[in-house]
């Protein structure tokens, strides 16, 4: 059985760069469709439901951080943001948006073969997702195969990982719905991924070095990334319940984060 590839759109102004994206997401064995334009790229998007999308930051019609609130409206792809701007700010907005990673110009195109494949190592449960979303990468898009059943015979056999409730929240691992108050929360496939690792062991708590080699793999130094990350969470999650609800995760200072006791919010 042939598995489907990986899509991507990458999305970027610059000639050169934009050819040496897509060149090095086809050697990871990406599908690739490029957009010159914010309008343009949001199209391709529609059209393809890509996997992944690269975007620049500035482009000539829509500012890149527009676009990727426009993605994140119609896609869960990831979004890679790349950007020659290098302000703490832009990176900071970016990812507050819905970017699940940011890279500064210029880059290699190993680190940002690096970057996908830490991300698509990561988990993933829900039937959405296709069937060789989590199969790593090679350096020439070669995937390893499962010669042991086809997916119709492992879908028969692997039964639908339960549905998990921690106080106000609730959260369906396989369709990667989350609800607080039966309220569906709004997050990105990183944020998920967040939630569902701290709910693993709800009484642990997780540094932030643990959460990012967990989300981002090993090797990573930017623990703002899970700042970040775990602040939007928070924030998505505490306004859908009633006013004053506490936060749902709890900062243990100097260590880092664990899920505040189910009956506490």
């Amino acid at each position: 059985m042939t598995s489907h590839a990986r899509t991507a759109v990458v999305v970027e102004d610059d000639d050169d760069i934009r050819e040496l994206i897509t060149h090095s997401l086809t050697m990871q064995g990406f599908h690739v469709a490029a957009a010159s334009s914010g309008q343009a790229g949001l199209e391709l998007v529609v059209s393809n439901d890509p996997d992944l999308v690269t975007l620049d930051l500035g482009l000539p019609d829509l500012d890149g951080i527009e676009v990727c609130r426009r993605v994140r409206d119609v896609s869960q792809a990831y979004v890679v943001m790349i950007s020659a701007r290098t302000d703490e700010i832009d990176r900071l907005m970016g990812l507050e948006i819905g970017a699940d990673d940011y890279l500064t110009k210029p880059f290699s195109p190993r680190e940002l073969q690096a970057r996908v494949n830490a991300m698509f190592r990561r988990p993933r449960t829900g039937a959405s997702i296709r069937s060789d979303a989590a199969t790593p990468i090679g350096a020439n898009g070669s995937t390893v195969a499962d010669p042991a059943a086809s997916v119709t015979s492992r879908v028969s056999t692997v039964e639908a990982p339960p549905v998990v409730r921690h106080g106000r929240i609730t959260v369906d691992p396989e369709g990667r719905v989350v609800t607080v108050d039966s309220h569906e929360a709004e997050l990105t496939r990183t944020e998920f991924d967040l939630l569902t690792t701290l709910l693993s062991a709800p009484r642990r708590v997780w540094s932030r070095a643990v959460l990012l080699d967990s989300l981002w793999g090993p090797g990573w130094s930017e623990e703002h990334l899970v700042e970040v990350h775990v602040g939007n969470l928070r924030r998505k999650l505490t306004k859908l319940g009633p006013a004053g609800m506490r936060a749902p995760i709890r900062t243990v200072r100097g260590v880092g984060y664990r899920m505040e006791e189910p009956d506490a919010f």
